[in-house]
């Protein structure tokens, strides 16, 4: 868990709660295993992640183009 997920609730969608299998107790010795509805979660996660970079990174060259020419007195 990360310390901002106490002050600032999760975007809905991103994660859920009947899913969490986080909590481990001391008598929990062995690996946990990844099943295959894990590794589709992940690849999907990964899929909007990449999503995601790729209009952070059109709204940043939007914002860093050079501006359009002005036209010139007529």
């Amino acid at each position: 868990m990360i310390l901002a997920e106490f002050f600032k609730p999760a975007v809905p969608g991103y994660q859920s709660d009947s899913q969490d299998r986080t909590p481990l107790k001391l008598s929990d010795l062995r690996k946990t295993r990844l099943t295959f509805g894990d590794l589709n979660r992940l690849r999907m996660a990964n899929d909007v992640r990449k999503i995601e970079h790729e209009q952070k990174l059109e709204k940043v060259a939007n914002q860093y183009k050079p501006p359009a020419a002005a036209p010139g007195p007529m």
